[in-house]
């Protein structure tokens, strides 16, 4: 579980803040970011996300604003994580993506079930740069029922066959029915590190039981994303207040299916990069330089089987 936040933990964690941006180390390896979102609101039509109301995250996040803002942290390259369920937003991240060699592709968001899916499917994934999709419970989205219906699930191995991926922020419970249904897809969990665990002991115990059984299944990954918390207005940046639920999941997934993504600019919400960036680092380093490499580039390129774009990629 989650460590609890005392006064003691939340001075000790806050103590070293004022260091922070300097305690991010040169990276000993090459970083390939795997979780981003791009937006533009001063496009025609808006945007899906960020919400009108929320101004943190900027008038737009574009290739060059990225680029600029990882310089320090030897970031070599990120993967878009869709955060629009519109269409054509996934030809514009494309389009976005083909004029900077950072971005090594993109996760979708197409709706299996539907009838055109195979057609958006074939459509998209003729760009290398296309890696796999989303399924998120927004606009009418139901994945507890999706996953019952044959469509649903011939879609879903329509990806698989494809040799594409699928993100999936959900319960443990859904996950592991959908990975029973189709075996063969390749399954990446963001956000694990701030899941809201279920308070009642009999809800924890399944909800841990079942994590454990994708812990299991070896096509299935998670992300190292959302880890940072604000507490009475600051970034603990000692790994050791996160380490209690992170070392769980570490013990459940293992070094082979944990990759490290951001999930800037929506991480700028409670830190800034270099708060996301130290906690990682710190924590990765003490698994080990193996771990550092498979965590910070190669179990993202397991996963999405990205394609190197730049020479400073490394190639997997």
């Amino acid at each position: 579980m989650k460590a609890a936040v005392n006064r003691r933990e939340f001075l000790t964690a806050v103590a070293a803040l004022p260091l922070a941006v300097g305690a991010v180390e040169s990276a000993p390896a090459p970083i390939i970011d795997a979780l981003i979102h791009l937006f533009d609101r001063r496009r025609p039509q808006g945007v899906a996300w960020p919400p009108k109301d929320d101004p943190v995250p900027g008038i737009s996040a574009l290739p060059p604003r990225y680029r600029e803002l990882v310089k320090p942290f030897g970031v070599v390259g990120a993967i878009v994580e869709e955060a629009s369920p519109w269409l054509e937003d996934n030809q514009w991240v494309l389009d976005q993506i083909a004029t900077d060699a950072i971005l090594v592709g993109t996760v979708g968001f197409l709706d299996p079930g539907k009838p055109d899916f195979g057609k958006n499917l074939e459509r998209f994934h003729k760009s290398k740069l296309f890696l796999g999709i989303r399924y998120r419970n927004v606009e009418g989205r139901n994945l507890a029922e999706g996953i019952e219906q044959p469509a649903f699930v011939s879609d879903l191995k329509l990806l698989a066959d494809a040799g594409l991926s699928l993100d999936l922020t959900t319960t443990p419970k859904i996950m592991v029915r959908v990975t029973d249904k189709v075996p063969s897809l390749r399954l990446v969990i963001p956000h694990l590190p701030s899941a809201r665990l279920p308070q009642e002991r009999a809800e924890l115990d399944a909800y841990m039981a079942d994590l454990r059984e994708l812990g299991k299944r070896p096509q299935v990954y998670i992300k190292l994303s959302e880890v940072i918390k604000r507490v009475e207005g600051k970034v603990p940046t000692d790994p050791n207040f996160y380490r209690e639920w992170l070392d769980q999941l570490w013990n459940i997934f293992g070094e082979n299916r944990v990759m490290f993504g951001s999930d800037w600019p929506n991480s700028e919400h409670v830190g800034q990069y270099s708060d996301v960036m130290t906690v990682a680092q710190a924590y990765v380093k003490g698994k080990g330089a193996a771990a550092m490499d498979k965590i910070f580039w190669k179990n993202s390129a397991a996963a999405y089987r990205w394609v190197k774009r730049d020479a400073a990629q490394p190639k997997a």
